[in-house]
């Protein structure tokens, strides 16, 4: 049986600013009016990042509106939130965080069945050049492809 997956909220900037090594899927702790209010697509991950503390992984500076119909029962739109990952899965994350430069970036986040994951990246920060590297290798990409639709109709 195939389980549907429906993204709620994607970091553009991760691919952009990082290069991507590995990815983790992982759970996420909410509350009941987080929930309801990410389901309607009120969640922004640009800002946020993940780090280890005390054997547990915690996502920060991701804002979750607060949910419309919540009243006393919402919480902080920016507040730490817990990430469920196996030991091993974080004794792993660790180790590639005490190398040098490498750091947990949340790339996206999704409804798988009725649980809401996090793809969690672990990534090295690009340098300028970097950056403007894959901004060429874009362009050209778009250039060719302009290309060859026009050669298609054309021909």
């Amino acid at each position: 049986m195939e389980e549907r997956v429906k993204v709620l909220a994607v970091n553009r900037e991760a691919r952009r600013n990082y290069h991507i090594e590995q990815s983790y899927e992982a759970g996420i702790v909410l509350h009941g009016t987080e929930v309801k209010s990410m389901r309607l697509g009120n969640v922004n991950l640009k800002e946020s990042y993940a780090f280890v503390r005390d054997m547990e992984v915690f996502i920060s500076g991701m804002h979750v509106s607060p949910y419309e119909k919540g009243n006393i029962h919402n919480r902080d739109p920016l507040r730490e939130r817990k990430l469920l990952l196996h030991k091993a899965e974080i004794a792993r994350l660790m180790g590639y965080i005490k190398q040098k430069g490498m750091t947990l970036v949340p790339q996206r986040l999704y409804l798988k069945g009725r649980n809401v994951k996090l793809d969690l990246g672990v990534g090295k920060g690009k340098k300028l050049h970097d950056k403007r590297g894959d901004e060429a290798e874009r362009d050209a990409r778009r250039a060719i492809e302009a290309r060859m639709k026009e050669r298609s109709r054309d021909g």
